[in-house]
């Protein structure tokens, strides 16, 4: 399995926790849009955290993770989509300010100035949407995902993220509620330490199971099925089509008479899909227009 979410727990219940190895698709996601290597590393950060946060995910539906500022990212989003036995979907995008298209710097430099928020859309009515906001704190997508926890879950969680050209990789080890175990504070503690010493090169470069092994060699833990994951961006030709019919017959023509067809850009997976005149014209047709008035 290329792109996989590993699940364990330790035996005794005082955490749970995963891995998230993204292999396939990562360029098919990245390379068509114009990021600099920092901007690139932490769009694939986020889709990396995006499994991990699936762990609390108990509904289908979705995750954004999103951020919007108005300095060197005005807009940055990372999404979750699970439904039924499907392959978890996981597409993330940023949006640059004009004045900085290869942005770079530190974390704290990409978001500074803006709202970072966590959103779940249950897919069924019945159920409420829920947004939280995550603290920029810290040097780091990962702190801050832990600062969230800390404060909104009340969960102490570790979560380490790493991405590289080709591979996306995360790890998340997080407390359970103390009063489902006979372990104790200072039990996850150790868990904790030992946890921190794993390194982005190290989660980059070796297999979750080994991982386990080295970190907590002399603990019990259970390592559960890996669940299949895709980076895959839900962009269609049909979406298109019925987006252009929202913007209405005058505003199409108009695009159409000034630059002779009409091109969208997908802004997550950077796919253009282009309407010729008469593709443009068959659109207002097949809405039940008697003929395209789409001048030629």
């Amino acid at each position: 399995m290329t792109n996989k979410l590993t699940p364990f727990q330790f035996n005794n219940h005082i955490a749970h926790g995963a891995f998230v190895e993204i292999t396939g698709g990562v360029a098919e996601m990245l390379d068509r849009r114009t990021y600099s290597p920092e901007v690139r590393a932490l769009i694939g950060q986020a889709m990396a955290a995006m499994p991990l946060l699936s762990l609390h995910l108990r509904f289908e539906g979705r995750i954004n993770l999103q951020f919007q500022g108005e300095k060197a990212i005005k807009l940055l989003v990372a999404q979750a989509t699970q439904a039924g036995d499907a392959p978890l979907q996981i597409r993330g995008m940023a949006k640059l300010a004009k004045a900085t298209p290869l942005a770079g710097g530190s974390f704290a430099d990409l978001l500074s100035d803006g709202i970072l928020a966590l959103m779940l859309e249950p897919a069924s009515d019945t159920q409420p949407t829920r947004q939280a906001m995550v603290p920029i704190d810290g040097n780091s997508l990962s702190e801050a995902l832990e600062g969230y926890f800390a404060q909104s879950e009340q969960l102490p969680t570790l979560i380490r993220l790493a991405a590289s050209r080709d591979k996306l990789c995360g790890f998340l080890l997080q407390r359970l509620p103390l009063e489902h175990t006979k372990a104790t504070e200072e039990y996850w503690e150790h868990l904790s330490i030992l946890a921190s010493t794993l390194l982005p090169d190290e989660l980059l470069a070796v297999e979750p199971e080994t991982l386990l092994r080295r970190l907590f060699a002399d603990e019990d833990y259970a390592i559960f099925e890996p669940r299949p994951v895709a980076l895959s961006c839900r962009c269609s030709r049909e979406g298109i089509s019925l987006l252009l019919i929202s913007l209405g017959r005058e505003e199409v023509e108009q695009i159409v008479a000034d630059q002779g067809r009409v091109a969208v850009t997908c802004e997550f997976c950077g796919h253009e899909y282009v309407y010729s005149r008469s593709d443009a014209a068959t659109l207002f047709v097949a809405e039940g227009s008697e003929q395209s008035v789409l001048k030629h």
